[in-house]
């Protein structure tokens, strides 16, 4: 059975007086009025239709799009308030009633309130204000072990519910709440209002942090192709750049001056435009074709490097091991170098006149040999010390003479 308050696709079964009669899928039949039948329509054809109840609380549908629809929320103008309830504009030829019981405070006729849609006990389609019986203020999955509904950087549907002091509260996918932080808000919103933002953040207790514009570098590609744009219809030059103030970028572009340096340092990236000191301009074909080359170049010239380094890197390797061997050349100056010492090793040193034995401070040809062959000076003889011993014995006596 087709369910009233959403939108269903039907069958034309029959063409009557008043109208044309629809498939509700279990063997009845759903009057289309013939105001709202498309022309030239005939028995089986399919209609994309929105079933709901009349005046009677009889089903009948309707080729008209209403504003909300069944567990769905919008900000409704209220047309009447009676003693039982005020009644609200949806789009359809019935408004939508909202009783006193499912009001936060009495509605008054002229304004606008923000509320869902909703089932009363008898099946009637009813608004309620009372948001928090229907919106969670939690972000968890249906049952445990199934991941999150939402991860970071996922555009969702918001409308603007309420306004807080640290920003804006939100209602997001018509299930969620989520808030809006001021300093996340670069253009002007209203409460009621439908947009599409991006979950900045999940946070530990579940509740959703918003953003109106893409999380990261996902924010540089719309915002770069609006600036182009935007210099497209200004002759070419923008009086904006990184050193503008973020009100007037705000002002502009409605986005922060971040996400406005990240696109517009992407398009100089691309030679699409030009940085200067009073803003930006669009690049010419010269310079376009300039950076190209430039960037071409630098790509060669990584490739040759990348090249290179394996050939350097065995020519290191070859090095390295004829580090260490000798070749003749060096074999011979290191003879040549031992030959130099050995000839100073050979001359005669000076020795003390002082000295009673200076004879004997001559090296012997022997202890010669043995410092050449040793690399070292030869070392000077000990000298002979005569001292008076107490007993007097023959070998004294004969040193003595």
């Amino acid at each position: 059975m087709a369910t009233p308050g959403l939108f269903h696709t039907l069958k034309v079964t029959d063409v009557q007086a008043q109208g044309h009669y629809l498939d509700d899928g279990e063997g009845g039949r759903i009057l289309l009025p013939k105001r709202y039948v498309p022309e030239g329509t005939e028995p089986g054809d399919e209609l994309n239709v929105f079933v709901y109840l009349d005046s009677d609380d009889r089903i009948i549908a309707t080729t008209q799009r209403p504003r909300v629809q069944l567990h769905q929320a919008a900000c409704l103008d209220v047309k009447d308030v009676n003693k039982t309830g005020a009644f609200l504009d949806w789009g359809l030829p019935k408004d939508l009633f909202v009783p006193f019981a499912e009001q936060k405070q009495k509605m008054e006729a002229g304004k606008q309130y923000v509320v869902y849609v909703t089932e009363d006990n008898t099946g009637r389609l009813i608004g309620s204000a009372r948001l928090n019986r229907f919106i969670r203020d939690e972000a968890k999955s249906e049952w445990p072990g199934a991941p999150a509904p939402f991860e970071t950087g996922d555009k969702v549907k918001l409308l603007i519910a309420q306004r807080t002091d640290i920003g804006y509260k939100a209602i997001v996918n018509d299930k969620f709440w989520g808030v809006l932080h001021d300093s996340q808000i670069h253009k002007a919103i209203r409460v009621g209002q439908r947009m599409e933002g991006f979950v900045r953040r999940l946070r530990e207790d579940h509740r959703l942090d918003l953003s109106l514009e893409p999380i990261g570098h996902k924010r540089t590609d719309p915002l770069a192709g609006r600036i182009l744009k935007k210099l497209g219809e200004s002759n070419g030059t923008l009086g904006l750049n990184d050193y503008s103030p973020a009100e007037l970028i705000e002002m502009h572009f409605g986005v922060s001056k971040r996400a406005f340096k990240m696109a517009i340092g992407k398009l100089f990236k691309e030679r699409k435009i030009v940085i200067e000191e009073n803003g930006i301009r669009l690049a010419t074909e010269q310079e376009q074709a300039a950076g190209t080359k430039k960037t071409n170049s630098a790509k060669h010239g990584d490739k040759k490097n990348l090249q290179r380094k394996p050939d350097q890197k065995r020519a290191e390797k070859v090095n390295s091991k004829t580090a260490g061997t000798d070749t003749p050349d060096t074999k011979a100056n290191v003879w040549s170098a031992k030959a130099g010492k050995n000839s100073d090793a050979g001359k005669p040193q000076k020795t003390s006149v002082r000295s009673k034995a200076s004879d004997h401070s001559k090296t012997k040809p022997a202890q010669q040999d043995k410092a050449a062959k040793s690399d070292k000076p030869a070392a000077a003889s000990k000298k002979t010390v005569y001292r008076n011993p107490k007993t007097k014995t023959e070998s004294t006596l004969r040193l003595k003479k």
